[in-house]
């Protein structure tokens, strides 16, 4: 399975999340699993795809040239595709992905969510999403996402295709779900 990743530039101010990337990088790998990413050397994203090849998994990172030209790219990944623009990295991660798992992060992983959420509420995609919430990350999230529902904003239905982890190992049953 290709299992598309959303996820920090940086690490967070606690090691949780870098140990939690790191050991979900391992999983990924163990089970036969390519991880497609952003293409960083940088934050979570170089840590998830640096254990990922560790344990000889495919990782297949793509990244707008840009930010290449940036140095932030990374350079030891099975593959780096070079795409012009961030919209077109997004559009290429998707055309790629069996399944997409978000990670914490940023505006940039919160703007890669939001699409692809947005794109699966319009029948675009139809691959499964997960929220690994380490250390309750994602709990504000979550909640504004059911205020959401509550007032009218986003149908039930929308919230069914949302799915929780709570731990990398759960990662891989919530594609199952």
């Amino acid at each position: 399975m290709n299992i598309c990743v959303f996820c920090g530039s940086s690490v967070g101010n606690s090691s949780i999340y870098a140990d939690s990337a790191r050991e979900l990088g391992f999983i990924l790998a163990n089970a036969g699993h390519t991880l497609i990413y952003g293409g960083g050397n940088i934050g979570l994203m170089g840590i998830l795809a640096d254990a990922v090849l560790e344990k000889k998994g495919e990782v297949i990172g793509v990244i707008p040239n840009f930010l290449m030209e940036k140095e932030v790219g990374h350079t030891g990944l099975t593959r780096l595709e070079i795409v012009s623009s961030m919209h077109e990295r997004k559009r290429r991660m998707a055309d790629l992905a069996n399944a997409f798992l978000v990670l914490p992060g940023g505006w940039g992983t919160l703007d890669e969510t939001a699409e692809i959420l947005t794109w699966k509420q319009l029948g675009l995609i139809h691959q499964p999403i997960t929220f690994l919430n380490t250390n309750g990350f994602f709990n504000a999230l979550l909640e504004q996402m059911n205020t959401m529902v509550q007032s009218g904003f986003l149908k039930d239905v929308n919230m069914e295709m949302v799915h929780i982890a709570g731990t990398p190992e759960e990662v891989l049953k919530s594609f199952l779900q």
